[in-house]
Order: C-alpha cells, then sequence, then structure tokens
C-alpha cells in the first residue's frame, strides 16, 4: 500500500510560489510523469531457459512540483484522474501552484488532509490614500478632481472587514492619463501590475479566453490567479462586445471569476476599467443597467487645457535631456525645443503622442547640428 503523500496547492504569483518551496528542491512533475511512461513503454524479452533481469526498483520521488503552466501539458484524461496519476508516482510531497479547479476538487476528495494557501495580496491602506493624495500631482499633470474621486472610491479598501473589491470605471478622451492613475495606484501597493487590453482581443478567441476553453488555453480566470498585484487593469473596456458584458457580473459583484477550468476570488481588490466613454448616460446605454449598476464609482478624466499640455511638454523636453551626453546637450537649447513644440499645446495635441514626438524633434535637431544642413521637425 502506497504511503501517505502530503500534498499543498498554493494560489497565488508564480515568484511567491518559487519562494515558498525553494527551501527543499523538488523534482518537476512533468518530468516524473515522462519517466513513468516510458517506463511502461519499455520492452524486455526474455530467453527461454534465461532467469529474467529483476527490474530496479522504482524509488519514491521525495517531492514533486508543478506551476500553473505545467498542466497545459498534461492530456484531458489525466486532468480528470488525477488522484490516480498522484498514487501511481506516490511522491512523499506534492505542491501545487494554481492548479485547475477539477484537479483541486478531485484531490481534496480523494486525499482530504490536502493543504491550500493563498497569497495575501497587496491592498489599499490609510497610507496609501495619503501617499495618493500627496504624490498624484507629481505623476499626473491636471486631473485634480479625479485625485479627490480616487481617493473617495479606495477608502472603503482599508476597512478590514471589507471582503470584496472596489470597481471602478475611467472614462474620458484618449491619451489624458488613465491608465498612468491606474499605474500609479499600483505603484503604490507593489507587484507587477495585471494589465488586459481588451482591444488585443479578437471575438473568435475572446469567448475561451473569458469563459474558458481547454485547461491548456490561455484564460482571464488563470491570469487573475497568477498576478502580484492588487490593482487588475482592464484597458479598453468599451471594445468588448456586449455579449461577454454577463462575464463580469459576478465578478464586480463579490470578486468570483469562475470559467470552466477555475474559480478565482480577488477579495479586497481594486478594479479599473478604462474606456473611451464621454459620459455616464453613454456608458449606461453602451452597458445596460445590469452592468453599469454593478460599478462602485465612475471617474471622469477631462481633456488637458494648453497649459497643462505645455506642463507636460516641458517635463518630457527636460526627462530627454538628462539622457542626452555632454556634446548633444551643447549643441542643443531646452527652451528652443519647447518653442518648437507649443504648437502642440495650442492644437490639442493627443498626449500619448508626445513622448514620441518630443524625440522625434531632439533627434532632428541633433541631425542638423551634425550634418550643418537644414532639417525641418515641425
Amino acid at each position: 500500500m502506497p504511503r501517505k503523500t502530503k500534498i499543498t496547492i498554493y494560489y497565488g504569483p508564480l515568484s511567491w510560489f518559487e519562494r515558498k518551496v525553494e527551501e527543499s528542491e523538488g523534482d518537476g512533475l512533468l518530468e516524473a510523469v515522462f519517466q513513468h511512461d516510458e517506463q511502461r513503454r519499455e520492452f524486455r524479452i526474455v530467453q527461454d531457459g534465461v532467469e529474467p533481469a529483476s527490474r530496479n526498483p522504482i524509488e519514491r520521488p521525495p517531492r514533486l512540483v508543478a506551476k500553473s503552466g505545467d498542466y497545459a501539458s498534461l492530456n484531458e484524461h489525466v486532468i480528470s484522474n488525477f488522484p490516480g496519476l498522484i498514487r501511481t508516482l506516490n511522491p512523499v510531497r506534492l505542491d501545487l501552484h494554481n492548479p485547475p479547479e477539477q484537479i483541486r476538487t478531485h484531490l481534496v476528495r480523494a486525499f482530504p488532509d490536502t493543504a491550500v494557501k493563498r497569497y495575501k495580496y497587496p491592498t489599499a491602506t490609510r497610507q496609501t490614500l495619503a501617499d495618493l493624495r500627496d504624490g498624484f500631482a507629481s505623476h499626473l499633470v491636471g486631473q485634480s478632481e479625479v485625485r479627490e474621486a480616487l481617493l473617495a472610491s479606495l477608502y472603503p479598501l482599508t476597512r478590514s472587514n471589507r471582503d470584496k473589491p472596489v470597481v471602478i470605471m475611467f472614462y474620458g478622451p484618449s491619451g489624458v492619463g488613465k491608465t498612468e492613475t491606474a499605474q500609479f495606484v499600483n505603484g503604490l501597493l507593489g507587484g507587477e501590475l495585471m494589465r488586459k487590453q481588451f482591444s488585443m482581443f479578437h471575438s473568435e478567441n475572446f469567448a475561451s479566453y473569458l469563459f474558458g476553453g481547454r485547461h491548456s488555453e490561455a484564460s482571464f480566470a488563470r491570469d487573475l490567479l497568477d498576478r502580484e498585484s492588487g490593482v487588475v487593469l482592464i484597458d479598453e473596456f468599451d471594445k468588448a462586445a456586449a455579449v461577454f458584458h454577463s462575464a463580469f457580473y459576478q465578478f464586480f459583484d463579490g470578486g468570483v471569476f469562475e470559467d470552466k477550468n477555475y474559480s478565482v476570488d480577488v477579495g479586497r481588490a481594486l478594479i479599473i476599467c478604462t474606456s473611451n466613454y464621454a459620459s455616464e448616460e453613454e456608458i449606461r446605454s453602451a452597458l445596460g443597467d445590469a452592468l453599469h449598476s454593478r460599478f462602485d464609482a465612475l471617474i471622469p478624466f477631462q481633456p488637458l487645457s494648453a497649459s497643462e499640455v505645455r506642463t507636460v511638454i516641458s517635463d518630457l523636453v527636460d526627462r530627454q535631456f538628462d539622457k542626452l551626453d555632454s556634446n548633444e546637450r551643447e549643441v542643443l537649447d531646452p527652451e528652443n525645443v519647447k518653442q518648437r513644440l507649443d504648437i502642440l499645446a495650442r492644437d490639442g495635441a493627443n498626449v500619448r503622442r508626445l513622448g514620441k514626438l518630443v524625440s522625434e524633434v531632439i533627434s532632428l535637431l541633433l541631425v542638423e547640428a551634425l550634418l550643418g544642413g537644414v532639417a525641418n521637425p515641425e
């Protein structure tokens, strides 16, 4: 009878899982499975009258480890009979990272002593609110009303008895700081931001990504499990077709996202959706009352004024000059560069493109100085 296997399931980011299991090295579960399959396929030739050599006994693995991406290499029948695989391999310890829900369910039923450990994601505190209040202006030009609305929206996350996320919609024109604001808030909490751009997904694969397809395919739920951050940023939420809105009802309501293969509870996370909607009425019309009502706050971003765009340009030019070597700085005047770019402020340039335009103007002026010719950076 196989001796008992100590099983621990870890839910959280890969970096955390690797720290948890690094104190004692283990073999990969996949390698153990492949080795076992090779042994099963092994042919032995036995001659008449010759005593067959005894097989070398298979040593019991001291520890097997599987990471979240490993399960994609296992066939469906292996996933559905995972406890049978573990009984066959019979490791002393088994550490699993973000397994599909079917594996967890079968293991807990077959091995009642299975332990489950969950990563504690960073969440907002009162210190976070203070850092947001004091640092907002240095990270974003304008949008002072956004800061006040964001502080009010984040406050519920500081309550220890809260067990569900805060869901916010940032809306307004492109290139005015919606994504940058989400990145700033995440920087206060720590961890690499989980950012998903819904415009990147086409309808033919978006359904399986949201609702779950084969366990080997990418999915939103698995990405939620693998994330490091307490902020979930869904960029360009308005690009998702209405047929997919129902996938977010339970997620926005209570923080639980389930698909065919995974179940995730994000707890006290901050979920930020960005869009180019122009008004709350447009949001309600596009999303419908059922989804619109699930947002805790709808925060508008305003177009930047000409003076605010000039401030952005000035900051970008100064940063670019800091990267130049001494010879390059000698032939350029930063104030001249800012004057050449002033027309962009008067014409209401897309702020998102300003960084590229500043780099282009500086490069053209450097070429002009190098070649002694005439370059037109306008």
